[in-house]
């Protein structure tokens, strides 16, 4: 069982290096997509710049608060992109039976298909994360939680993403409920979670789980609590199970294309 474990993770992260590799045959292009990137994110500080001048915090944030939690969003849906990139755009494959390619290979359907892309910009989105922590300040422990809450958020988001997307094995349209669902978890991200109401508060830490990936991640490094961490954890070990369950329960109804297609 373990060696299936390490063999299935082997193959993941070769197909990632693999994407990246292809990325990079164009290194003026690569560069250009991972700077511009960072400085579109950068230019959004711009307007917490000009709040905080006429207040002093919002909803219990400061602006180095704020910086934090930017930081921890963009490199939450930097990482998640960077690896995952294919899981949020799952329903493309199911919809119009594009799956085939890679039902005939020896390795997990599910880790096969949200690793075989990457989206190139999105390392701009992680590496502006950690330029926004390094402004917030950086130590040791700030650097540990913040890269532990980045992967957890990331895994938290791809299989939110996996599981939206994975309706499509048995709704037509679950491509516009996936979209509109993981861009308002994505845009929930960028704003302080105490400025919601309560009721807001626990639909985000549960069925829209940007209260998890982003707004508890950044309280645990405010204030560590065992807890939280551990909440945390869990959370993203159940909500990945269930992206793994739902998907290959959705594969049984698969319908090919008879699409002809490779992929090395």
């Amino acid at each position: 069982m373990l060696m299936e474990v390490k063999k299935q993770l082997k193959i993941m992260f070769l197909s990632i290096k693999y994407n990246l590799m292809k990325q990079m045959v164009n290194k003026v292009t690569f560069i250009t997509n991972i700077l511009f990137m960072i400085l579109n994110n950068g230019s959004f500080i711009l307007q917490w710049i000009i709040l905080f001048n006429i207040k002093s915090e919002i909803g219990g944030y400061t602006f180095k608060e704020v910086i934090l939690l930017w930081g921890m969003a963009a490199s939450v849906f930097g990482l998640a992109h960077i690896m995952f990139n294919k899981a949020f755009s799952l329903s493309d494959l199911i919809i119009n039976g594009k799956l085939d390619t890679f039902l005939v290979q020896p390795k997990n359907v599910f880790l096969s298909v949200i690793t075989s892309d990457t989206r190139v910009s999105a390392i701009g989105d992680l590496i502006y994360g950690y330029i926004c922590l390094i402004i917030y300040g950086i130590t040791f422990k700030t650097f540990f939680f913040f890269t532990f809450f980045t992967i957890t958020g990331a895994i938290i988001l791809t299989a939110f993403s996996s599981i939206l997307n994975s309706f499509s094995f048995w709704i037509v349209k679950a491509d516009i409920l996936s979209d509109c669902l993981t861009d308002i978890l994505i845009n929930f991200a960028t704003y302080p979670g105490s400025i919601f109401k309560e009721s807001i508060q626990i639909l985000l830490l549960t069925l829209i789980p940007v209260g998890v990936s982003n707004y508890l991640a950044v309280d645990l490094i405010l204030n560590f609590n065992i807890w939280g961490f551990l909440y945390n954890l869990a959370f993203a070990i159940i909500i990945t199970m269930f992206a793994f369950w739902i998907f290959n329960k959705g594969l049984k109804r698969y319908a090919s294309s008879n699409l002809m297609s490779s992929r090395i």
